[in-house]
């Protein structure tokens, strides 16, 4: 799970005057780093590949990514390496990406997603708050750092 707006705002790229477009720079971020398509990063290696990765936006934000499943790009085939019939880079499946909207605070949805989510499920935040909630319900957590490392943004 990604807290976007914790996320968005670790980058000072004017996010704030255009929360809408910011959602949609990194939405469009994620899904091309889980694609294999980002200009310069490697997908996930398979030990940290998420089957499933979730950013809840909040507030204006929403307005930028509609809710929902987003379609990857499709992800580049290297030189020798197998295409399945689905596209995926080596039959190893692209992870779904989701867009959730935030009815309330989007900290209390993450709190929620991350305690319904079964075992360990990674959340993506900075917000120091967030991290203890989160890890109390048993999540794992990275800084919003950590992602734009990985998405080369």
């Amino acid at each position: 799970m990604v807290d976007g707006a914790n996320v968005i705002g670790a980058k000072a790229d004017g996010w704030w005057r255009d929360r809408p477009a910011a959602a949609r720079r990194l939405v469009t971020a994620i899904a091309a780093w889980l694609a294999g398509s980002a200009g310069g990063t490697r997908p996930p290696e398979p030990a940290e590949r998420p089957a499933h990765v979730v950013v809840v936006l909040e507030g204006a934000a929403r307005a930028g990514v509609p809710e929902g499943i987003v379609e990857a790009p499709p992800a580049p085939i290297t030189a020798g390496e197998p295409e399945t019939a689905a596209g995926n880079r080596g039959g190893a499946a692209i992870p779904t990406l989701t867009v959730s909207h935030a009815t309330g605070h989007g900290d209390d949805a993450i709190v929620a997603a991350a305690g319904a989510a079964g075992p360990r499920p990674l959340v993506i935040t900075s917000d120091r708050d967030l991290v203890r909630r989160v890890r109390a319900v048993g999540a794992d957590t990275r800084g919003a750092r950590w992602l734009w490392d990985h998405v080369g943004r």
